[in-house]
């Protein structure tokens, strides 16, 4: 089998979930526990719209196996589901990924700036001004300062778990 590549980086250890034309990974600085992105295998695809029409619905049948999967393992009540789509809207890294984020009734939503930060968008402002106000104000769950990158064991260890749940999951749910 050959290197997986997330960009530039080969991310073989932290994959736990394959198909024909994606895969699942943990995240090296997730915001909160279960935070995994879904990624084409070409690196070469940047965008959203440069996926095929095959490339589409693998990764689209993916995306849905994968919010069932971290709905059902984490015992999550929701999920962000997140695709920043160009460096324009915070892509960090040039390779196509979608964040796929379980999120819990017993969340501080009161608190949490995503969602603070989308109750103040009114979708009839602007498109330059709303870009503007969001690259002047990033918004995370937290800070980058107590996001910690993980070491290679760590998320190798968080992928084994993952490929072992993953496989519970299947065996308990076959229509996937």
């Amino acid at each position: 089998m050959s290197d997986i590549y997330f960009y530039k980086y080969i991310v073989n250890k932290q994959v736990f979930f394959r198909s024909k034309h994606c895969y699942a990974l943990v995240n090296l600085k997730p915001l909160i526990q279960g935070h995994v992105l879904l990624v084409p295998y070409n690196p070469e695809i940047y965008r959203f719209n440069q996926l095929s029409d095959e490339e589409s619905i693998d990764y689209m049948r993916s995306l849905q196996t994968l919010s069932r999967f971290l709905t059902w393992n984490y015992k999550a009540d929701a999920l962000n589901i997140a695709i920043q789509d160009g460096p324009e809207s915070g892509q960090s890294v040039p390779h196509l990924h979608t964040h796929l984020i379980p999120r819990f009734k017993t969340d501080d939503l009161k608190n949490d700036r995503v969602h603070q930060q989308l109750s103040k968008v009114d979708i009839l402002t602007d498109f330059e001004a709303r870009r503007l106000a969001y690259t002047q104000k990033p918004t995370r769950v937290r800070d980058d300062s107590q996001r910690v990158a993980r070491t290679d064991d760590e998320m190798e260890q968080e992928a084994n778990e993952l490929k072992r749940k993953f496989e519970e999951f299947s065996q308990l749910n076959p229509h996937q």
